[in-house]
């Protein structure tokens, strides 16, 4: 009898749990068991590591094969246990050495030819495992490990630091490795950073309100929803607001990459890009928020740490809308279903957009609204209360006049607003640790302390807008924000009733 003892990784939401491949030969008649929970996908490796091992000439044993993938009670999935499974059989059979495997931790699926495809999570798998070592309890012998891994996958992996990632092609290059007869070239971490070029808010013409309030949105992390007729500009203003947030921190990118790798679809060229995700409003609260028998991220958490813009706000279902609610206020999201449960960060910066009425031209300057009140009240009786007491600034986008469409001045670059926006954002976080729109309730009366003057003003607007509490605590960080970008120190009223009036749809 012989035993083979490797080192995968699974995935569970945004950990990676560690799993062990044990390889046991054992006399009797041939047959290939994989026990510990394993997927369909996993089932079916058996017949991908045969044929692999089979096309690289190596001898596939005739003897009674068991694979465990423990611990038993983790679900198993993906092709990522081919690699360690075929290298089990190997080792055990005594086709390579078996003292090199306790040095690595190998995922990879195997094609039939024996070459190495990528997997999906690479970066997650390597990002939380790096998180993991810097625990007292795993020191030691797991963080002297290294990853052998496909090659697409490695140059993803290597973007988390002090990872040693060893890149290979096929079966073969691995073997060859482990045997001593070659060796793999470790992958260097990828400092590089190529100059993000993002759409430019000097191609916006007029519209100086709604470029204000998106500043101040940006300034303080806050959540916006514009509304006005078609054509005025709301999609063009949303899809440049990313071009104006602060540069991703490392670890911030980090966490952003890490997510988009979990959905297998991340690619190098976006390192450091702030997501930008802009769902139809088709989408199903699932593919909102994310789920599935094996839990995945949704829109809100694709667009961490950076915007999820939902145009035609109304057009969504009322039912996808209300799941925003929490995540707008935690910053997470966990979804839970019978057999597991999987936490996902969604610290997103909701942007929205909408027509005022359903045919769109309600306040138009030359074009006549044809809706009914009551098709109005009932159009925007779609989103709920709740919801939009949750969104910081309510703005309208008017129409433009003639003159200033076809005016040739040209607006405020980007670059001069982001640097308005950091200069706010650093002050942010030198005085509290965190911007603003995340500051709670002690931390308001902390840091968003106010004058005579300015309590009477918001005392007035509590009465006279009937304003929640959470309305209350919103316009006082809105404030703080305003007042950050003004560079003064202490909240004015000034600064109060700019906030104020971008609370329209508390009316």
């Amino acid at each position: 009898m012989s035993l083979a003892v490797l080192h995968s990784r699974a995935l569970s939401g945004m950990d990676a749990p560690e799993v062990v491949v044990e390889v046991h030969l054992a006399n009797g008649l041939p047959s290939f068991t994989i026990v510990g929970l394993p997927e369909v996908e996993v089932k079916e490796s058996k017949d991908r590591v045969r044929a692999a091992l089979q096309t690289a000439q190596f001898e596939f044993p005739a003897r009674r094969i068991t694979v465990n993938l423990a611990p038993a009670d983790l679900p198993k999935e993906s092709g990522r246990y081919d690699l360690p499974i075929a290298l089990g059989i190997l080792a055990a059979s005594g086709q390579i050495p078996t003292a090199p495997l306790a040095h690595y931790e190998f995922a990879g699926e195997l094609a039939l030819t024996g070459e190495l495809r990528p997997i999906r999570g690479a970066l997650a798998m390597t990002s939380s495992i790096m998180r993991d070592t810097n625990n007292s309890a795993y020191q030691g012998a797991r963080q002297k490990r290294a990853f052998i891994l496909p090659q697409t996958s490695a140059t993803e992996a290597a973007l988390v630091r002090d990872a040693i990632i060893y890149p290979a092609t096929s079966l073969l290059e691995v073997c060859a490795h482990l045997a001593g007869h070659s060796s793999l070239s470790q992958l260097a971490a990828n400092d590089s950073v190529k100059e993000i070029a993002y759409p430019d808010f000097s191609d916006v013409k007029a519209q100086s309100m709604p470029k204000r309030a998106l500043e101040i949105a940006a300034a303080g992390g806050h959540s916006l929803l514009m509304s006005g007729p078609p054509g005025t500009g709301k999609s063009m203003l949303a899809s440049r607001f990313v071009g104006i947030l602060p540069q991703l921190t490392e670890s911030e990118a980090l966490e952003s990459a890490a997510i988009q790798s979990l959905n297998g679809n991340y690619k190098l060229e976006n390192w450091k890009r702030r997501p930008y995700r802009a769902p139809h409003h088709t989408a199903s609260a699932v593919a909102l928020v994310g789920g599935g028998g094996i839990p995945r991220p949704g829109e809100i958490s694709l667009a961490h740490h950076g915007v999820l813009f939902l145009d035609e706000l109304p057009e969504f279902d009322r039912k996808v809308l209300e799941v925003l609610r929490e995540p707008l206020e935690s910053g997470r999201i966990t979804i839970s279903r019978a057999a597991r449960q999987a936490d996902f960060p969604a610290n997103f910066q909701l942007i929205a957009a909408m027509n005022p009425c359903p045919c769109g031209y309600l306040g138009h300057h030359n074009q006549k609204c044809r809706c009914t009140p009551d098709q109005i009240s009932r159009y925007r009786a779609k989103i709920s209360g709740p919801l939009l007491d949750r969104i910081d600034l309510h703005i309208e986008v008017p129409a433009l006049k003639e003159e200033e469409l076809m005016s040739a001045n040209v607006s405020e670059p980007s670059q001069a607003i982001r640097a308005r926006v950091e200069k706010a954002r650093a002050k942010q976080l030198v005085r509290q640790g965190k911007p603003n729109h995340l500051l709670g309730t002690k931390e308001i009366d902390i840091y968003c302390a106010t004058t005579e003057a300015s309590l009477t003003l918001l005392k007035t607007a509590i009465t006279r807008l009937n304003l929640s509490a959470r309305a209350y605590h919103r316009i006082l960080k809105v404030a703080r924000s305003i007042c950050d970008l003004s560079d003064q120190s202490n909240i004015q009223p000034a600064h109060i009733a700019e906030a104020i009036q971008y609370r329209r749809h508390d009316s």
